[in-house]
């Protein structure tokens, strides 16, 4: 959570609007054309392709809707397509002798 400016005091109320900090913050990292969305869709496509189920992802990134989190889809891994591969690496192990 970022502070709004109000922080520490009686009346203290959360900061609605993330511009000001977001633009310090990469004037000062040096990523000046990086938007916050950047950030959450990498958080999500980083899950998906990690293998993570989307509901999951979903829940983290506090999508309350299946379908937007569903646009992640495409980077995940093809679990049909690891399995595959994991089960032709064991065949071609066993006919090579285990090595």
């Amino acid at each position: 959570m970022v502070a709004s400016e109000s922080a520490g005091q009686k009346d203290e109320r959360p900061r609605h609007d993330l511009n000001r900090p977001w633009r310090a913050i990469r004037k000062h990292a040096g990523i000046e054309d990086v938007h916050i969305h950047d950030l959450r869709h990498s958080f999500g496509a980083i899950g998906a392709g990690s293998g993570l189920g989307l509901p999951i992802i979903g829940r983290l990134l506090g999508h309350t809707q299946a379908a937007a989190t569903a646009r992640y889809s495409h980077v995940a891994i093809d679990p049909a397509k690891r399995a595959a591969d994991l089960i032709a690496g064991q065949i071609s192990d066993a006919m090579n002798g285990g090595k």
